[in-house]
């Protein structure tokens, strides 16, 4: 999904919204002015571009922004976060910033070469990756205790940086989002003169006019749009997929009858649904062993995600929202030892939650907050939190068994994730609609990741 070559200004881009068009064609240019390059997964999230402004504006601050850490350790983060997904694309873009920031070439021979400060964050890389209720004080103290120690508020930058990374890679898997022009790796197709050329976008910067109230076309590359290769995908060979004119009768059924259920009826519908989520595959086969220049970058990768429903220690008991929270304590917490970026990520989280058009297929004027809810929590609770106000009960009748596989495998073994399972899941959505889901397994996991990291922080400096 890495190539999307439509002129961002021609007729039917967001179905000849041209409000839409053009906020996204203003954010395009400043994107390519603040980067050099559009790069795919800016290109993607133009679908949204209220989203993809609170987007650039967060990943631009963490990355460039005022903060503690220094700018070439903030991009070799990146890289560690991604490695974990074994994302060459966005490892590969992060060395450029890496080096294009000062950052040392020996570095990027791998983890052996780094300074002793640096590698001392792995284990928390890799916890919150993949099993972030397994965090605890014991690894914040490691941190900031001794030889090469860390201030608080470089611990939680590092934190913002690893769970940014580590979710965006469930974004650009669960899109399919290919390399860019310049990358190993890139697509490429036939050209009129019976070479090749690249798939990825091409821009000419001197045809870019640098005000935003009139900005210029892109020129892009006149290729094989992909946004109807979904049409030609078989659909699943076990599972007739829910159309949306059942799902929208089963909204309002729920809408109509909201059912009364006390407490442990709650918790028992959460546990129902948490069980059931364990017995879901992945999509995909385990990846082969990761490529010998993403290798150097990853540390003991057998560890992978597990069901919170089979952990082991039975002393990890559920998160429940209501006593710790982003409204009431992530955002203060985080604000406070890195100034400004809760506001960044607050703005993000909720207009990826709230985000709507009021459609669904070629449907107008629904109410998709019920679906949009269940997703989100859906995906927390296969992190392990619970949201103790919420009908669990819902999440069986809005998302069925291909979907939940679909965002299981996006959430939590994003490089299975193909561009053949993108086609295969919400086939009566528009290509906008499947990308907003992929926002949300986007933010609901950089959430929920957070608030494990953040309640650990909490602890640590308050016992």
């Amino acid at each position: 999904m890495g190539h999307i070559q439509q002129n961002v200004s021609s007729a039917g881009y967001f179905d000849g919204n041209v409000q839409l068009e053009t906020a996204t064609h203003t954010l395009f240019v400043d994107a390519f002015l603040q980067n050099n390059r559009l790069d795919h997964v800016t290109q993607v999230m133009g679908y949204h571009p209220a989203y993809l402004d609170h987007f650039l504006r967060t990943q631009h601050f963490i990355l460039r922004g005022d903060g503690p850490l220094p700018y070439d350790y903030r991009h070799y983060i990146a890289i560690m976060a991604s490695g974990r997904h074994q994302c060459n694309y966005l490892i590969a873009l992060q060395k450029q910033e890496f080096l294009l920031q000062g950052g040392a070439h020996t570095w990027l021979k791998g983890l052996d070469y780094i300074p002793q400060k640096l590698r001392n964050l792995y284990d928390i890389n890799k916890i919150l990756a993949h099993q972030p209720w397994l965090l605890n004080k014991s690894h914040i103290e490691k941190l900031t205790k001794g030889k090469d120690s860390w201030s608080l508020a470089e611990v939680v930058h590092a934190i913002v940086i690893l769970t940014h990374f580590h979710s965006l890679c469930s974004f650009v898997f669960s899109c399919g989002v290919n390399q860019e022009v310049d990358q190993i790796g890139a697509h490429t197709y036939p050209a009129s003169d019976g070479g090749t050329n690249a798939t990825a976008i091409c821009v000419d910067p001197s045809n870019i006019n640098i005000s935003k109230s009139q900005p210029k076309d892109i020129p892009i590359s006149n290729r094989k749009d992909w946004k109807y290769s979904s049409n030609l995908s078989p659909p699943s060979p076990t599972e007739p997929e829910v159309g949306i004119t059942t799902l929208m009768q089963r909204m309002k059924t729920l809408s109509e009858h909201n059912e009364e259920c006390t407490p442990v009826e709650l918790t028992k519908r959460f546990e129902n649904v948490e069980s059931q989520s364990a017995e879901l595959g992945a999509v995909g086969a385990e990846p082969q062993e990761a490529p010998a220049d993403i290798c150097v970058f990853v540390e003991d990768p057998s560890f992978i995600y597990h069901d919170f429903a089979k952990r082991h220690d039975d002393d990890i008991v559920t998160f429940r929202v209501q006593d710790y929270s982003w409204d009431d304590h992530g955002y203060s917490l985080v604000n406070r030892l890195y100034n400004d970026v809760g506001n960044l990520l607050d703005d993000k989280f909720k207009t990826a939650y709230n985000l709507t058009y009021y459609t669904m297929g070629g449907r107008t004027d629904v109410d998709t907050s019920r679906f949009r809810r269940a997703i989100w929590n859906y995906i927390q609770c296969l992190l392990g939190i619970r949201h103790d106000d919420y009908n669990y009960g819902e999440i069986n009748q809005l998302l069925e068994r291909t979907l939940k596989t679909f965002i299981k495998s996006a959430c939590c073994y994003p490089e299975r994730v193909t561009k053949k399972d993108y086609d295969r899941v919400l086939r009566e959505f528009k290509h906008s609609e499947k990308v907003h889901v992929n926002l949300m397994v986007l933010e609901a996991r950089m959430q929920a990741e957070l608030l494990y990291a953040l309640r650990t922080v909490n602890r640590y400096m308050t016992n």
